[in-house]
């Protein structure tokens, strides 16, 4: 019997799964969740209630066609829950489990046939005919004509200023959503938050609320927040059509971003409206840019794009302001040259300017610097093998690996692997957005269809 093989537990490898429970290709379809409570992954896994999405609940859902669903959804387990546009991650992840489990019951019912395990898969070849033979960590195999690779985010990685001994010491925590099982004693007097994005306005609301006494530093290079969503949706940009199509006569960073700037300064609109209203032009405009204009991109504008591009819930901003009034949060801009010693840890800053660097002493250190999406850097078995064997390419920026627009993964030779697809953020080097359920979901649509279509 044809099988499909889902190798992730996370949102993307349930969206995925369950899509093909949906359109139900001819074949067995074999979920490898890697987790005894697979569809959250590390995003919807927190327990800590404010931690929120950063989409609107109405934006939300698990397939494609799901736009309403997860608000019915809260709306019924938490009638309390109505009318709020930002909900906790941990309930999504529940929607996200129920969604999957009424598409499990209904193929059961039906007798199409599935299996979900808690195994990883830890290797995979190819096979010598066709197809893919996929080893587990339970010392199991199985045969996958057609296999989705949806592995999620891999592990932080320290930073390379870090110290050995400074690693060691219990004070420094590489993984941000490890954090709740850090036991630091006695408790930490000064906590220093490295990274100033959406991770790290999650984890500096979890640490000012477990230890209340704590002086809370936050540090990145530009020392900005997100932008705040509006409390109401914001009206579409007027002039959206006509910015979209010049944009995509461009070739250079620095004429898109002379038109957005221009824009801005004719229309007098918000900077959010006017990047919200690019999203359905930005993996055009991504996969035209060279190599070295996506560098200069990622050198130059990144900085000042994703604080407006990925903006953060108004509780999670009304909180921070109401730390920064008490005085218990700071924030910084300075580049992070060293961190030494043992607990307290010693962190050497550089500030913007001339000015000499600043030395400052932190009980915990919480790196929330961003994805870590290279690849080679990565931890997973699975990941590193498939690399090292060449069935995977990893992109030249350390986005993830290579692939075409149709989702399928390109070889060491550039050379596109007729059933072997991806999904999920290490496809952000191809595709840029493509980490938001929005994307997701159409993605694992598109993925499905294609293996449902007669081989």
């Amino acid at each position: 019997m044809r099988s499909i093989a889902v190798i992730g537990g996370g949102a993307a490898g349930a969206a995925v799964f369950g899509e093909l429970l949906r359109v139900r290709p001819e074949g067995r379809v074999h979920w490898i969740s890697g987790c005894e409570s697979p569809g959250r992954g590390v995003a919807y896994s927190t327990r800590d209630e404010s931690h929120l999405l950063n989409v609107r609940a109405s934006g939300m859902g698990v397939f494609a066609d799901d736009d309403g669903k997860f608000t019915d959804f809260a709306r019924e387990r938490f009638p309390e829950t109505q009318g709020s546009d930002f909900l906790s991650r941990y309930l999504f992840g529940d929607f996200i489990q129920a969604q999957v489990a009424d598409e499990i019951r209904s193929a059961r019912i039906s007798g199409y046939p599935f299996v979900v395990s808690s195994s990883s898969a830890v290797r995979m070849t190819a096979s010598p005919d066709s197809g893919y033979r996929v080893i587990l960590d339970d010392g199991s195999d199985l045969h996958a004509d057609a296999a989705i690779l949806a592995p999620g985010v891999p592990v932080p990685q320290p930073l390379a200023c870090v110290g050995e001994e400074s690693l060691n010491s219990g004070g420094y925590c590489v993984d941000p959503w490890r954090l709740a099982e850090w036991d630091i004693h006695p408790a930490p007097r000064r906590i220093m938050v490295l990274g100033t994005g959406l991770t790290a306005v999650d984890m500096l609301l979890s640490v000012a609320l477990r230890w209340p006494q704590a002086e809370i530093l936050a540090v990145s290079r530009h020392g900005r927040f997100p932008v705040t969503h509006p409390r109401l949706p914001a009206d579409p940009y007027p002039h959206r059509e006509q910015l979209n199509q010049a944009l995509l006569s461009c070739d250079r960073v620095a004429d898109m971003f002379r038109l957005f700037r221009h824009h801005l300064k004719e229309s007098g609109a918000d900077p959010a409206s006017v990047v919200e209203s690019m999203r359905p032009v930005n993996v055009p405009l991504w996969q035209k840019l060279s190599t070295r204009e996506r560098v200069r991109f990622l050198r130059h504008l990144r900085r000042l794009w994703d604080p407006v591009r990925h903006r953060m819930p108004p509780a999670s901003a009304w909180q921070l302001r109401e730390l920064e009034e008490q005085g218990r949060l700071k924030v910084m801009a300075a580049r992070i040259e060293r961190v030494q010693g043992k607990t307290p840890l010693l962190v050497t800053l550089r500030p913007p300017g001339n000015t000499g660097p600043a030395k400052i002493e932190a009980d915990l250190l919480v790196q929330a610097t961003g994805l870590n999406l290279s690849v080679a850097r990565s931890r997973n078995p699975l990941l590193l093998q498939l690399l090292e064997d060449g069935l995977i390419d990893a992109d030249p920026l350390g986005l993830g690996y290579r692939a075409t627009a149709d989702f399928r993964v390109l070889d060491r030779n550039g050379e596109a692997q007729d059933k072997l697809y991806a999904i999920g953020p290490l496809l952000v080097g191809n595709f840029w957005e493509c980490i938001a359920m929005p994307e997701l979901r159409v993605t694992a649509r598109q993925i499905a269809e294609a293996l449902a279509k007669p081989h």
